[in-house]
């Protein structure tokens, strides 16, 4: 299975949907939480070519985006091909 990064913030709605989808899939995760660390947002932003919203998700070195694009990923059951690559 593939390594997922997921960029967070706990007040982030968004952030929660996409973990409880990535939970469903049985995928584990690891969670880099924003919360008053601007070095690590920098960083995400460095990483997803200025992005600055969250949740950031990667699958192995893929971005795959934020929450609607890891649920129409899942939508058009191409997600669990990515997790279990």
């Amino acid at each position: 299975m593939s390594t997922i990064t997921i960029y967070t913030k706990s007040t982030c709605p968004y952030c929660h949907a996409a973990k409880d989808l990535l939970r469903k899939k049985g995928a584990e995760y690891d969670e880099i939480s924003l919360d008053g660390d601007r070095a690590e947002q920098m960083k995400m932003a460095a990483r997803t070519g200025g992005r600055s919203t969250v949740p950031q998700i990667f699958i192995g070195d893929k971005h795959i985006g934020g929450c609607d694009d890891l649920y129409d990923l899942d939508a058009d059951g191409k997600l669990d091909e990515l997790l279990a690559a």
